[in-house]
């Protein structure tokens, strides 16, 4: 089972090192760290598995604030996450660009955790599962069911808001994910030590994707537990 810890804008190095230097993955899942690109090395220090956040499609160019596969390789970073939801809603990412990123990273080594998500306002409408299939799918005619490709299924209505989707949602849209592309599915969504076990034992489930709750190192040690216990 994999746990990611995406940290978003938050940790320096000198956090990041502290973190990593305190934090022990239990045996039988796979933990990720996400920092901001300025504590990838930092992290990397202590022998974890490092993901960016974010990944450019091209090897090199003109592409002022961005950062490619090549360069995170070298570096020693071995994944990234694509298309959360806050770089379609703050960055302007669409699914076209979210497609080409994940090839792109792919077809340089790197494994990818890829977003998808819909809005409060397209689950209330019944829009849920063509927004889902439209973001899959974009991503499945590019690379199709590459083996360094995990989904997250990020309900926006979920990220950052305390809300969490009920163990019976995470159920329908991990299943309907995997009807559109048969690749392992993350959850990610206010994912906390209280819920972890719930949410995680549910049928294709596949593991976590965590914000706020991964910044400290209880909380994240906890929700890391809470899956190896499942294993």
């Amino acid at each position: 089972m994999l746990i990611a810890a995406n940290w978003k804008m938050y940790k320096g190095p000198r956090e990041a090192r502290a973190f990593s230097e305190a934090f022990r993955a239990p045996k039988g899942v796979e933990a990720v760290i996400c920092p901001p690109y300025v504590s990838l090395a930092a992290t990397l220090e202590s022998g974890h598995v490092v993901f960016a956040q974010n990944v450019h499609w091209a090897d090199e160019g003109a592409f002022t604030g961005e950062i490619s596969a090549p360069m995170l390789r070298e570096l020693g970073v071995t994944g990234a996450i694509v298309g959360h939801s806050e770089r379609r809603q703050h960055f302007g990412e669409t699914d076209e660009t979210v497609a080409r990123r994940t090839l792109a990273a792919l077809e340089s080594g790197l494994r990818v955790i890829a977003c998808v998500g819909e809005s409060l306002e397209e689950r209330e409408t019944g829009q849920m599962e063509l927004v889902l299939r439209i973001q899959v799918e974009a991503i499945a005619d590019g690379v199709g069911t590459h083996s360094g490709l995990v989904l997250a299924y990020e309900p926006v209505w979920a990220i950052g808001t305390g809300k969490t989707a009920s163990p019976e949602q995470a159920k329908e849209a991990h299943a309907l994910i995997k009807s559109f592309l048969d690749v392992p599915v993350l959850y990610g969504g206010s994912v906390k030590p209280e819920n972890a076990a719930e949410l995680l034992s549910q049928p294709a489930v596949d593991g976590a994707l965590v914000g706020g709750a991964s910044l400290e190192v209880e909380s994240f040690t906890a929700i890391c537990q809470a899956a190896a216990s499942l294993s």
